[in-house]
Formats: C-alpha cells, structure tokens, sequence
C-alpha cells in the first residue's frame, strides 16, 4: 500500500501530520509531493521533506491521495499537473481523501460533480457551485471519495481513510 500526500508550504499542520504519521503506524509507505521537492512549511511552522515534484508522480504508483487543508490547497488548485492527476485517481477509483480546504482542488480538477462532500464552512459555497451536495458533518464518504472539515475531525476522518486502506 503506498500513499501519497500532496500539499505545499503553508499546510494546515495537524491535517498533514496526524495522517502521515497515522498510516506510517499501519505500515504504509507515505510519500509527499509539492510544487517542488524539498522542505515545506506549514501555518504553524512543522516542516516536512516532499521527496517529489508534483510533475514527477504518477498515479498508477499509489493507492490513496491525500489533500490536506491550510491555506496550501488555495495555492495548489492551479497547478494542471495536480488536477490531472486527481483525475486519475477519480477515474481509476482510487481512494481520494481531503479535509478543511483541500477540497477546493476537488473542485478545480472538475470531480465533485453529482458527489456528496464535505469541507471547512467558509469554502462549502464553492463544492455546491461545482455541482456537490455538500453535507455539514464530521466525516463524509461518496464511494472512493473521504472528505472531512477540520482538525477536531481528524480521528472520523482517519478512521475512514484506514478503513479503506485497510480493503483487501
């Protein structure tokens, strides 16, 4: 099982942290991408090495993609060779996990369309103009799609995102 998180500096640190950390206790292999390989920084000032670029990953290397929040996915969601990706996963029905604002790169690939999903607040508006239906819960699962708000939904959150990895 190999997971791959993605986010860039200014991540929210709890929402990449607590899940790396959490599927390295499983035995995943967890890899980090960025706009650029190297240290990135978060809000609060954790950092963490992202060993690829995002131009470099491919899809078909990795069961689960996670998009933490922050302020990182805001910056991310205009990067084609994430969006191309996060379609990939969509089409090959791999398991997608975002939480707080990683969403909004859900809705810039195009994917959330006719799904169920669920965000930090301030960005709901944005899921509902894609064509979500946005729900106000801790955790929300549309097929091979986790979504979650915000760090105090972290243990739901991961308890969904494990019960995936964990699928034979």
């Amino acid at each position: 099982m190999r997971a791959l998180i993605v986010s860039d500096n200014l991540f929210e640190d709890s929402e990449l942290l607590t899940p790396w950390r959490r599927l390295l206790e499983e035995g995943v292999e967890v890899i980090i991408a960025a706009k650029a390989p190297g240290t990135i920084t978060g809000k609060h000032g954790s950092q963490v090495e992202a060993t690829l670029a995002l131009a470099e990953v491919e899809a078909t290397a990795f069961d689960l993609l996670l998009l933490p929040g922050g302020r990182a996915p805001d910056l991310l969601r205009r990067e084609e060779a994430l969006l191309a990706l996060v379609r990939a996963f969509f089409a090959s029905g791999k398991v997608v996990a975002a939480i707080c604002h990683g969403p909004l790169i859900l809705v810039s690939a195009g994917v959330l369309s006719g799904r169920q999903a669920t965000c930090h607040r301030s960005v709901a508006g944005e899921l509902k103009k894609a064509g979500c239906a946005y729900r106000d819960a801790a955790v929300v699962v549309d097929q091979n799609l986790i979504t979650s708000r915000l760090p105090a939904d972290l243990p739901l959150f991961l308890g969904e995102v494990l019960r995936q990895v964990r699928r034979p």
